[in-house]
């Protein structure tokens, strides 16, 4: 008796997906998007590095670009202490209150 009723109704099996489905749309609209937007925006800022911006390394590192060579940034980060490093290792460029 139970199985005549569950193949009487039409379109049992979406109502069953559907709460599924929409869990999947909000998470990806909480979790995806925003990281592929974040991602997008470090990857701009990394293009458009140039000599002299200031910034913060991915370890931490507090510098100055002096020099632009490829996929690789010259960091200077001391007097007379200059350092190469790749160019997706920069997470930030240094607002005017982090400047030391």
């Amino acid at each position: 008796m139970f199985l005549q009723q569950q193949a009487q109704q039409p379109g049992g099996g979406f109502v069953t997906i559907l709460p599924l489905v929409f869990i999947l749309a909000i998470f990806y609209l909480i979790v995806f998007l925003p990281a592929r937007n974040r991602q997008k925006k470090l990857q701009q800022m990394i293009d458009t590095l140039k000599a002299g911006d200031k910034v913060i390394t991915s370890g931490g590192i507090y510098g100055t670009i002096v020099g632009i060579k490829d996929d690789r940034i010259q960091l200077r980060i001391a007097e007379n202490v200059k350092v190469e490093m790749s160019r997706s290792a920069v997470t930030a460029l240094q607002t005017p209150e982090e400047t030391p």
